[in-house]
Formats: structure tokens, C-alpha cells, sequence
């Protein structure tokens, strides 16, 4: 620990909201990872805009956490601030939109997906359904375009605020988002995101909550959520799905130590025990490579693995 920089993060934060060599495991949907030098969970975006600029003036490395889900960090931990995004960064509201027949909701990037969703669905909104079962935070979706059953981010989003690298509020349209399948153009920069305005239309709550109901009880029926895992491992091949390769390529089942490919659906890896980052690793790089050899489709993982690129490169240039 470095004391002059613990104590000018003290400044910005209570003591008792920043963590020393907090076990990241604990944090994370798929229980892996060592612990983060500082663990720091702020009250406001304010104190949020503070910790990146000091940060960047001291040149320590900053990782923002959602609720952990598609994330693992390496065994050693992460070096620097890891920052929990939550309360009271979790804030939803919803308005009349400007047209009729539509809705507003205005949400911070803390807030839970599912909630979101389910908030949405008792205010007779439709459009997120298809979120509702998603372990994540709307920040971590709005980056990564989140989506399942048919919906994604993009379909809903208006504007996205940030705090960008000089430390500064900026909004961006969806369209200055270059949304793609599971891609945003913030993925390729430093700004934060801090919160957004989605718009949804008007429909029959009855219909709505019960399509939420239809599509929880399709994926506790497909994917393995009775484990620990990160969501799904790799993005689909174009003209693929990865879940179907790594079964037809019979490695449902295969592990590396606790780290394992599900039995009860491929495209997910699970943690059976005692998992490490370093098996986690391994089994990706072994499943891309039993896929390539059998079918000449490379997978790309769809998981963040943090910490890790130095020891070995999971993603082709």
C-alpha cells in the first residue's frame, strides 16, 4: 500500500468505504480472483469523478466494477482501485416520454438490470424483457451492448452520460455509440459510465410480466445457474453459436481442475469447487483450440479477464 496515496483517497471517501486487499472472489458471479490492492465504494458520482482524476494524476491503475458478472480477475488480484459501482449509484426513475405511447426511465449505471427490467414491466413499459434474468449492472451492459432472447441495449438506449479522462460530464447519443453485437465505442476508451436514459414503449403489464416469467423459466431450464459462473464465455462466431461448437466438439464436461464446461449447456463455464483464474485460463485456451482444430472457427471470449494479459493472449489482434 501506498500511505500518501491511501490518504488522499481518504479524502475523497470515508475510510470505512475503502478496503485494503479485498478478495475479489467475493465480488465476482464466478468466484475468482485475488485481492485488489484498494476496494473503494463511493457515495456519489462526485466522489466517483474524484477518484478518476486522482488516479490518472498518480498514474494507478482504475477498474470499475459492476456486479461482477463477465469479469475475472487473475489469482494475484489487481493492482491499483478497483471501484463497486451500487447504492446510491443505483438509482431508477421513471417519466412520461415526450411521445405518446412511450416511457422514459432515467438510471444509474449501480442499478441492478433486472431490476431495471422488472421496474420497467410494473410501470407497463416493454422493451427490456429481455433483461430481466441478465447479472448485471446497466453500466456494465450499456458498454458491452448486453442482450439476450432477441433484445439488446442498443434498442432502448437514448443517451449515456460519462465522466471522460479529463475528468468532465459528457453525454453520448446511442447512435455516437456505434453500438455492434456485444461492442460500444466506450470499450475503446477511458470515460466512465455514469448513468442513462433509455426509452421504452407503452404496453399491457400482464403481457410484460409474463414474458419475464416465460424467459426466467427458459434459461433456469437451459443454463446452469445453479453454479458460479461469469455468463457466457465466448461471443457468437459469425454464422455460429459457440455453445453448439464446444458440444459438438464433445467437451461438455471438460475441466481443468474445479474450472469445468457445463454439462447442461456449453456455451458456460462453471465453478465446481475451489476454482482458480489460472484453470479458467487453460480451459479457454484449450476449448479454442479443440473448436479451431475441429471446425476452423476461432472462439473469442466474451468474459474480461483482467490482469492476465501478460502471461498469456486470449483475443487475435
Amino acid at each position: 500500500m501506498d500511505l500518501n496515496f491511501y490518504r488522499e483517497l481518504t479524502k475523497i471517501v470515508p475510510a470505512e468505504r475503502v478496503k485494503l486487499d479485498e478478495p475479489l472472489k467475493n465480488h465476482t458471479t464466478i468466484r475468482l480472483g485475488g485481492p485488489a490492492e484498494y476496494y473503494v465504494t463511493p457515495e456519489s458520482p462526485e466522489q466517483l469523478r474524484q477518484i478518476l482524476f486522482l488516479t490518472t494524476a498518480q498514474e494507478v491503475d482504475c477498474y470499475i466494477l459492476g456486479n461482477g458478472s463477465n469479469v475475472i480477475f487473475s489469482d494475484k488480484g489487481y493492482k491499483g482501485v478497483v471501484v463497486k459501482m451500487g447504492p446510491p449509484q443505483d438509482l431508477i426513475s421513471i417519466l412520461d416520454g415526450e411521445e405518446e405511447g412511450m416511457g422514459v426511465i432515467r438510471v444509474g449505471a449501480g442499478a441492478s438490470l433486472a431490476r431495471v427490467a422488472m421496474q420497467a414491466a410494473e410501470a407497463g413499459l416493454t422493451g427490456m424483457e429481455f433483461a430481466a434474468g441478465i447479472p448485471g449492472t446497466v453500466g456494465g451492459a450499456l458498454l458491452m451492448n448486453a442482450g439476450a432472447y432477441g433484445g439488446e441495449m442498443k434498442d432502448v438506449v437514448k443517451d449515456v452520460l460519462v465522466i471522460n479522462s479529463m475528468g468532465r460530464y459528457e453525454n453520448y447519443t446511442c447512435k455516437q455509440l456505434r453500438y455492434g453485437y456485444r461492442y460500444s465505442i466506450l470499450q475503446e476508451d477511458t470515460n466512465v459510465i455514469v448513468g442513462a436514459t433509455l426509452v421504452l414503449r407503452r404496453g399491457d403489464k400482464e403481457e410484460i410480466l409474463a414474458k419475464i416469467t416465460d424467459l426466467n423459466n427458459r434459461r433456469r431450464e437451459k443454463q446452469p445457474l445453479e453454479y458460479p459462473s461469469a455468463g457466457s464465455t465466448f461471443k457468437r462466431p459469425e454464422g455460429y453459436f459457440a455453445g453448439k461448437l464446444i458440444e459438438d466438439a464433445g467437451l461438455k464436461g471438460y475441466r481443468v481442475g474445479d474450472m469445468m464446461i457445463s454439462e447442461k449447456h456449453a456455451g458456460f463455464m462453471i465453478n465446481v469447487g475451489e476454482g482458480t483464474t489460472h484453470d479458467a485460463v487453460q480451459l479457454i485456451m484449450d476449448v479454442q483450440d479443440r473448436v479451431e482444430e475441429k471446425f476452423g472457427v476461432f472462439l473469442e471470449p466474451e468474459v474480461r479477464i483482467v490482469g492476465y494479459h501478460d502471461v498469456v493472449e486470449l483475443k487475435r489482434e
